[in-house]
């Protein structure tokens, strides 16, 4: 098992390759929290993975370096080895589900290291970097359950110790378990007061439900948009160290993450993925008991898939009450369109888009249905909008 020490030479190792990202306190996201965020999604490679992938290449012996490293990943870790195998000028091979983004691929691709995509889901892709690591001699730099990559992961913990003396809480993502494994270990070791929380995705709860069963448990299948923490089973390490040090893990939905990816956008002006979001989306939702305190949540990576971004925004503008969909059964009659315009601009809200059909089967032949998608304040403001057209003899469907 890894030692404090390691964690020390892991920030004596890493000072010249990452960034210190420092903290941004934000207490708008939650008024009641004296929050702050440590943006990692700012780090060179839009993660913390970086971290524990330089620290463990830097620990190879001079025969391992000389062979070169392989890695398995869709996204952060990948990156994160390519870099820190550049840094130290050896040969890096990267294996990746041949459905991985294009930008993630090609991100990897720039900080030159070997693509290997791989027909299949990124269970194949490990199977065939495991292979080639056989066959070529190289290293496997696994993505968390490594006790190198858990110490260059708690450098976070010093980081923040350093920036925030005064810290009560800290609130980390929850995949494998490598990140919150580096910081709980190393925060419990020098301030043991500190509570150390976890966040996982409600649709890949492996490391939530394993400590509470008090063993390692493996997902049937994981769903959800926090891509970088869809993690069937956390490691042998990791889970031995989260179990000791961790004060509790808890969960958050989908619709929830997306808020917070809206909410950090909106309000800090940061970008974050799914996995980066879920500890703001905790705090933000109540599921700590961090009211008042001094919190510092963990914003793990940023490296959003673009594509993907505008719907992770929709879905938390329609959380959040910002964004509403309604359909109203209608006669088809001259006026209809202009009199639920008035009411809703009567209330404030704004109409950005209208779409008119007619109603199916089995209705009457002048029967419609005109659905609407309105801008919106909150949920009590879209509450009002709704009894404002109920109350004008509209039938909402």
């Amino acid at each position: 098992m890894f030692t404090l020490e390691n964690v020390y030479q892991a920030s004596f190792v890493l000072k010249d390759i990452i960034r210190n990202t420092g903290l941004i306190h934000a207490s708008k996201i939650k008024p009641d929290v004296d929050l702050y965020i440590k943006p990692e999604n700012l780090q060179v490679t839009g993660s913390f993975k970086v971290r524990g992938a330089a620290y463990k290449i830097s620990q190879l012996t001079a025969e391992e370096k000389a062979k070169g490293v392989i890695a398995c990943s869709a996204g952060n870790h990948a990156q994160g080895v390519a870099l820190a195998a550049q840094r130290n000028k050896i040969k890096s091979v990267i294996c990746l589900p041949d459905m991985a983004p294009i930008s993630k691929v090609e991100a990897t691709r720039a900080f030159g290291a070997q693509i290997e995509l791989v027909n299949g889901v990124y269970d194949d892709a490990y199977q065939h970097a495991l292979k080639l690591k056989d066959e070529l001699g190289l290293t496997f730099i696994h993505p968390f359950d490594d006790e190198y990559v858990i110490a260059g992961q708690g450098t976070i913990a010093l980081e923040i110790l350093n920036d925030n003396p005064n810290v009560e809480a800290i609130v980390v993502p929850v995949g494998g378990g490598g990140l919150i494994s580096g910081i709980a270990y190393t925060v419990k070791t020098l301030r043991p007061n500190v509570k150390v929380y976890g966040v996982q995705a409600a649709g890949a709860p492996s490391m939530a439900n394993s400590v509470k069963e008090g063993s390692i448990l493996t997902l049937d299948s994981v769903k959800t948009i926090a891509d970088g923490i869809a993690v069937k089973q956390p490691g042998q390490n990791t889970f031995d160290i989260c179990s000791k040090y961790v004060d509790d893990i808890v969960t958050v939905t989908d619709d929830e993450t997306a808020t917070a990816i809206l909410t950090l956008m909106e309000k800090q002006r940061l970008v974050a993925e799914g996995a980066g979001a879920v500890s703001v989306a905790a705090v933000m939702f109540d599921k700590l008991p961090v009211k008042g305190k001094n919190t510092v949540c963990i914003v793990s990576g940023g490296n959003i898939d673009v594509t993907i971004l505008s719907r992770v925004i929709d879905r938390g503008l329609l959380k959040s009450g910002r964004l509403c969909k309604l359909s109203i059964a209608l006669t088809d009659k001259p006026g209809q369109l202009r009199d639920i315009s008035a009411i809703i601009a009567s209330f404030g809200a704004n109409v950005v888009s209208v779409n008119y059909e007619h109603a199916g089967k089995g209705t009457d032949v002048n029967s419609c249905i005109i659905s609407l998608e309105l801008e919106t304040k909150n949920s009590q403001h879209i509450k009002q909008v709704k009894e404002g057209l109920t109350s004008q003899g509209f039938v909402l469907v």
